[in-house]
């Protein structure tokens, strides 16, 4: 097995911190420190991504996401390193008062096309179909999926794994729990441990699709990761569990318990958490293995999103 070469743009090893919170014990990774304006989990996929991106000599860069992508956000930030252009397909619409993700999206000068929810269900026909065009001018693209989650982007998670085992005994944690959206952290984080051949599980909290879809789509990246890249190794998937139930408010929006939550937590740890997919999964975390114990055997994943608050920063204030 040969492992696929990487960029070295993230700010890693990211550091591991007690915490108390209504006094729980518990261990958060925090993955919020990759960077600045890189900040979060989509970096350390993108990281992977943009090697072969420069590799195969692109020109341009397809990728999509919600008006508030965070993953959106990384890329065009990053690919200004190896200087290719690039498009994002972006579910919403355009508005002159761009707060947030959107706002920095902007400030880069990348072309983006506004979809409707209907078009986003087919963004990557829609990409490929766009690339076409410029592929027809002579011009190499690279179309990318929502969040970096690719057989080769779930690296960033499988080197993660080794990361914290350099950092901590994983022996002694029972898992890892963090959102789970386009489904790449948490399939790099469950073959990371099946590789070490650590019985740890992996605890993913569904804020986009349904639990079902969310399973299948995180199993699919992990076989076709192994396929491509030719890995010796088996996957016990009893130790991925979706935590389903915690964005029923949709991937837009957040229920005002979850926000009063998460302004408790900022308020007594100085950790702030977002409205799409840390805040939801905090809460998942908090119901189940915090409330009621002295410490808790269970990670959290801190995965960033801290500029998709700002988009919400009247809701934050107003609960």
């Amino acid at each position: 097995m040969s492992e696929p070469k990487k960029m070295n743009i993230a700010n890693i090893p990211t550091p591991i911190q007690m915490v108390e919170f209504n006094g729980t014990k518990f261990l958060i990774k925090r993955d919020d420190l990759t960077g600045s304006l890189l900040s979060g989990n989509k970096i350390r996929k993108l990281d992977y991504i943009l090697s072969d991106v420069r590799k195969k000599k692109a020109d341009y860069l397809f990728t999509c996401g919600g008006d508030q992508s965070n993953h959106a956000r990384t890329a065009v930030i990053a690919v200004k390193q190896i200087g290719v252009k690039t498009k994002l397909f972006l579910w919403g619409s355009d508005t002159k008062n761009a707060d947030g993700n959107l706002f920095l999206d902007k400030l880069t000068g990348t072309e983006i096309k506004y979809l409707s929810k209907a078009e986003y269900d087919n963004v990557i026909s829609i990409m490929l179909k766009d690339s076409k065009r410029l592929q027809k001018k002579g011009k190499k693209v690279y179309v990318l999926p929502a969040g970096g989650s690719t057989p080769l982007g779930i690296w960033g998670y499988i080197n993660f794994i080794r990361e914290l085992n350099e950092q901590t005994d994983l022996k002694k944690l029972k898992g890892i729990l963090s959102a789970a959206g386009s489904g790449g952290t948490s399939a790099g984080m469950l073959l990371g441990a099946a590789m070490l051949g650590l019985n740890l599980k992996i605890y993913g909290v569904n804020v986009v699709d349904d639990g079902e879809t969310t399973r299948n789509t995180i199993i699919e990246l992990v076989e076709d990761c192994i396929k491509d890249f030719n890995l010796k190794v088996n996957v016990d998937y009893n130790n991925l569990i979706i935590m389903d139930g915690y964005s029923a408010e949709g991937y837009k929006s957040i229920a005002d318990n979850k926000l009063k939550l998460i302004k408790e937590f900022f308020q007594s740890s100085g950790i702030l958490l977002d409205p799409a997919y840390t805040g939801k999964a905090f809460y998942a975390y908090h119901e189940n293995f915090l409330k009621g114990k002295k410490k808790s055997n269970v990670m959290f994943l801190h995965t960033g999103g801290i500029f998709g608050i700002f988009s919400k920063r009247r809701k934050y204030l107003g609960v």
